[in-house]
């Protein structure tokens, strides 16, 4: 468990440093580390995904990620990527590194793995040039043109179903399978889910909350109210934490959007919301408070909202990855439960 040292976090937002791999470096360059190679599992693995099939005839010895989040599945099965992408918001420091990132690599005693800049998206020379066995890339928003392209430099692991909506489950079952070490991330799955359990039953008056995830908003225009679908992996982690989810988000997310909206003039649908989680501030606060619609939602009337720097390490770990969960876990539920009114 992670002790509540995130709520003394600075989180005004830091410009992310992207750090990329000079292009022609030798992959010979690419960090050492005494961590063990992936592949303890049975070979040739084959996996089934939605831009085709992808046959890993061996274990792999390096391995590469590219996109959010996929080389914390490696890293927290104790295997050092050879090149992943660098962390381009929620960085605190500029190093290109989350900071659950960061500790995993120090824990296990391992230098930084070449960081791939993808501010304009994926850098494949700079993937090719780490000499990698496999590829991980089951969160992302991998296009066929760009798994086609990887794939000419080595097996590739994408998502399952489609771009950017591979739940945390699911983006460790994959890529731990493209490890081969299936077993393990279904015991890394298990360990989280325990975790996560623990945590919650610390306040059981949250469980069944109705909340929802209102997306950035512009307090010159409340005209609208913006929020995550339930097909959004911030709002489905709301699931894993025994929340509900608001009648009006369950009917926007049938159409398999990632996001809906909803004019304020129609804001009695969010009658049922009773805790709102959203980017933003005390003016933020104030503004909705002080609007005539808004403010007669539950959540708003009570106060019941909780605000994450979207930019700095809060609030992207709202967005549950295999390391972040760990790292956020005790206070975003605190904050949770406070916005709530609870206590543990």
């Amino acid at each position: 468990m992670r002790s509540r040292r995130l709520l003394a976090l600075a989180v005004a937002a830091s410009a992310a440093v992207a750090l990329s791999a000079c292009s022609s470096s030798p992959a010979a360059e690419a960090p050492e580390t005494d961590a063990p190679a992936a592949g303890t599992g049975e070979f040739p693995v084959v996996i089934e995904h939605a831009l085709g099939t992808t046959t890993i005839e061996e274990a792999p010895e390096r391995v590469a990620t590219v996109a959010w989040a996929n080389h914390e599945v490696p890293l927290a099965l104790g295997v050092v990527p050879v090149g992943m992408a660098a962390a381009n918001f929620g960085d605190d420091d500029g190093n290109g590194l989350l900071p659950w990132v960061e500790e995993k690599l120090e824990e296990l005693d391992a230098e930084t793995p070449v960081l791939f800049d993808e501010t304009d998206g994926i850098d494949f020379e700079a993937v090719a040039d780490t000499a990698p066995d496999v590829i991980l890339a089951a969160y992302s928003g991998l296009t066929q043109e760009d798994y086609d392209t990887l794939t000419e430099i080595a097996p590739v692991v994408p998502y399952p179903e489609g771009p950017w909506a591979t739940s945390w489950r699911d983006v460790i079952r994959y890529n731990a399978l493209g490890l081969g070490l299936e077993a393990e991330g279904d015991a890394l799955i298990e360990e989280l889910e325990t975790e996560i359990a623990d945590t919650v039953a610390e306040y059981p008056g949250l469980a069944g909350t109705s909340t929802m995830f209102v997306t950035h908003v512009d307090t010159t225009d409340l005209s609208t109210v913006n929020f995550y679908t339930a097909n959004d992996t911030r709002a489905a982690f709301f699931e894993d934490l025994g929340l509900e989810t608001p009648a009006a988000v369950v009917e926007a997310s049938e159409a398999g959007e990632f996001s809906g909206s909803i004019s304020s003039e129609q804001v009695d649908q969010f009658d049922d919301v009773e805790l709102i989680v959203t980017y933003g501030n005390q003016e933020l606060v104030d503004t909705l408070e002080a609007d005539p619609l808004l403010s007669q939602m539950p959540a708003i009337a009570n106060d019941a909202v909780v605000f994450l720097d979207g930019s700095g390490p809060l609030g992207t770990a709202a967005n549950p990855t295999p390391l972040a969960i760990s790292w956020v876990l005790d206070d975003y539920v605190a904050l949770l439960a406070e916005a709530a009114g609870l206590e543990k």
